[in-house]
């Protein structure tokens, strides 16, 4: 089993007492910007072993009583079908999804706020749909000089123009389904909303990172910057934080920029201001849950090698640009770390140049290497699929989990019936045909019962794999990279 390097419970119950803390100081109400992904949030997981992929929803169910959820979603977001690049879908049917999410574990989601809202055709379409699922929506607008002309924003004719969001809870958790939903200027229209009713509320931020209490070049930190490279986020020394309290902070440039600003917003709308710097602001107690440093900046290390490499296929498949490899690259530059830290790598390259074929290669905890060659019958994905689960189960490798009899009639299915031109077996259809086998067979029983134990494992193939393949090893929990090259010189790759 990997070496942990987080305490999850020690996170859950700081993050939720200093939430509560933030509630009583404002009185009434807290408006909580929520970044980054409340669920499966997997950067965390990898780059801080032992923090739990569902961490902030867990913490959210420690309140679940005092907390209400707000999706906020760009309406701009909308209109150009924007997609979530970890799962693959649009940012509307991410925000269904989320509310079926939270509502499953017993979350109340009190409504949707479409923002940047301009009348566009599919937002009023997704509004519409909203209603028939008996979901309220509010509609907010943009404000002329938004964020600087403060005179305009803080008055009836900025946030006032704005819809009111009706609140139950005490918690208004603001959360979307990727970044620039428009969460900070939802909470901050709430706030003057609020203060014109007599409501006493404030308003914080959830966040995870940076981490502000550990060094600005930290891996663990170096890893959200990796993560970000899309959008230029650049982690600082928060100059406010310092000037304030003679304490050293770790903050983001956005973040930076904004803070005199939304301060200022905050004592038009409150006439003062708790905070005096954007780190005040945060609720972030993730640095006082690392227990094992090492572990965690090994791990960071790991996760801006696979960046890079995500970066580079995303150029390659036109869904990138080269400034996104470059920052990585100095990142990389600047940790003294290069993909050759990553073993599997030239484990998977090593078996490519030898058989003269796509390779794929998984390294165990305990660091040993398996890969896998394409074949007449598997991909190489599979292959290695079946020799790793083969290599935890303890069967010898010359035992066979499926036999051609079992592979060729699904290969017959798939090029004549199912009109696919490549009759190799993809991952998804190796675990169903083994799982198939595993009724009657033994082995392929004893290979079934490891699939659990491939989570967290690296791999890497040495040409980019079909989505079926990346989203099987994503289900798995497999940390996959891929060299940013195609199996074959077509020109549309399925």
């Amino acid at each position: 089993m990997a070496k942990k390097g987080f305490d999850n419970a020690e996170y859950i119950k700081l993050q939720s007492q200093n939430i509560r803390d933030r509630i009583e100081m404002f009185g009434d109400k807290l408006y909580m910007e929520f970044g980054g992904k409340l669920f499966d949030d997997f950067h965390a997981s990898r780059v801080l072993p032992g923090f739990e992929p569902d961490s902030k929803v867990k913490m959210l169910l420690n309140l679940k009583d005092d907390a209400e959820i707000v999706i906020a979603i760009n309406a701009d977001a909308i209109e150009k079908n924007k997609r979530r690049g970890d799962l693959g879908i649009t940012y509307d049917l991410d925000t269904l999804r989320l509310i079926d999410a939270f509502r499953d574990i017993g979350l109340f989601v009190g409504s949707v706020v479409i923002t940047f809202f301009m009348g566009q055709p599919l937002a009023l379409a997704f509004e519409k749909r909203l209603k028939n699922l008996g979901i309220k929506v509010y509609r907010h607008y943009p404000i002329q000089d938004y964020p600087s002309n403060i005179p305009l924003i803080v008055s009836d004719d900025g946030f006032g123009k704005n819809d009111y969001i009706e609140t139950e809870r005490k918690l208004v958790v603001v959360t979307g389904p990727g970044p620039c939903s428009g969460k900070m200027a939802t909470c901050l229209s709430q706030l003057y909303h609020e203060h014109k009713r007599g409501v006493k509320a404030g308003y914080a931020k959830f966040e995870t990172f940076p981490i502000w209490n550990i060094p600005l070049k930290h891996p663990v930190n170096v890893a959200y910057e990796a993560a970000t490279a899309d959008l230029n986020d650049v982690n600082m020394i928060d100059p406010f934080h310092l000037e304030a309290y003679g304490e050293t902070a770790i903050n983001y440039n956005r973040d930076i920029e904004i803070f005199p600003v939304l301060n200022a917003m905050m004592e038009k709308i409150l006439g003062t201001s708790v905070y005096k710097s954007p780190t005040d602001m945060g609720v972030n107690m993730v640095g006082c849950a690392i227990n094992d440093d090492i572990v965690c900046r090994n791990a960071a290390n790991q996760e801006i090698i696979r960046r890079y490499y995500n970066a580079l296929c995303a150029e390659r498949q036109g869904m990138g640009e080269h400034a996104e490899v470059t920052k990585i690259e100095l990142l990389m530059n600047q940790l003294g770390i290069s993909v050759n830290d990553r073993h599997v790598v030239k484990a998977a390259n090593d078996k490519a140049e030898l058989s003269g074929s796509p390779a794929t290669a998984i390294q165990l905890d305990d660091g040993r290497i398996i890969t896998g060659k394409t074949s007449s019958l598997l991909g190489a994905s599979s292959s290695m699929l079946l020799n790793v689960l083969k290599e935890l189960a303890g069967i010898p490798d010359e035992v066979k989990l499926l036999s051609p009899t079992i592979i060729e009639p699904i290969q017959i299915m798939k090029t004549t019936a199912l009109g696919n031109h490549n009759p190799r077996l993809h991952t998804d259809e190796v675990l169903v045909a083994l799982s198939i086998c595993a009724a009657t067979d033994e082995n392929a029983k004893l290979a079934m019962n490891q699939v659990k134990n491939l989570r967290g494992l690296e791999a890497h193939s040495t040409v980019i794999l079909s989505r079926v393949d990346e989203q099987t090893f994503r289900k798995l929990g497999v940390n996959l990279t891929c060299e940013p090259k195609y199996q074959t010189k077509k020109l549309y790759h399925a």
